[in-house]
């Protein structure tokens, strides 16, 4: 689906401020980013056509952008030539990182792997590279949005639940893709088990409940009902 992300990607990477999942959640609520990164090293699992690389680059980082999707990447080296901005791209799978252990200061992924990757498999991977006490930020879907996410993607988001919340793991969409999430005490158990502190957690909506949908999601349902998470974690010393 690589060719529905161009137009987006092109727009983000002529923001001058970030904005955050589906509603643009401002960069001065959500606080994703270190307002300094000069000479940290960072990776973004699942870079796509790579903005938030180009955010952190432009806050000074030394950034590595990781996709499993060669096609994203071309878009992303593309952008990159034409906003003048250079940093490191790699063809490859968050839930097996070709990078040395404890080599990042911090990684982040915006839908990206945390949406699309085994989140016990990619966490894993993330807290090996990353050094002690380094932060690990991510966006995906809400649990409960996925509980009354349609089959269909065209459709629009329901009140009524449509699958067991105890059953919510690995999403099949069938030529969608395939989709991950967990339980609450599901991922608090994984970031346990796997390495993490919390340090906070979000719930981003729109300013406003209107008409406006993105992605069978319209911005009256998200502003009732969660329908993005953001984690904050920290690898344990």
């Amino acid at each position: 689906m690589a060719d529905s992300w161009v137009a987006s990607g092109e727009a983000a990477w002529a923001q001058s401020e970030p904005t955050w999942g589906c509603w643009a959640a401002p960069e001065s609520e959500m606080r994703m980013l270190p307002e300094d990164m000069t000479g940290r090293h960072a990776i973004e699992l699942g870079c796509g056509t790579g903005y938030v690389s180009a955010w952190m680059a432009r806050r000074g980082a030394r950034v590595v952008g990781l996709d499993v999707s060669e096609k994203q990447l071309e878009t992303a080296r593309r952008l990159q030539r034409e906003h003048g901005l250079e940093f490191e791209l790699v063809h490859g799978n968050a839930e097996a990182l070709p990078f040395e252990n404890e080599r990042f200061d911090f990684a982040i992924s915006e839908y990206g792997a945390a949406l699309w990757a085994d989140p016990s498999v990619w966490l894993a991977e993330a807290q090996r590279v990353l050094k002690p006490g380094a932060p690990l930020h991510f966006l995906n879907m809400s649990p409960l949005a996925h509980l009354v996410a349609p089959e269909d993607a065209q459709e629009a988001f329901g009140r009524c639940f449509l699958r067991d919340y105890f059953g919510l793991d690995r999403l099949d969409w069938g030529k969608d893709g395939v989709e991950f999430n967990r339980t609450f005490s599901g991922w608090f158990k994984l970031f346990r088990e796997v390495g993490f502190e919390i340090v906070d957690y979000l719930e981003p909506r729109p300013r406003a409940p209107e008409e406006t949908r993105r992605f069978g999601v319209s911005a009256d349902w998200a502003f009732r009902f969660p329908h993005e998470q953001i984690w904050k974690l920290k690898k344990r010393p």
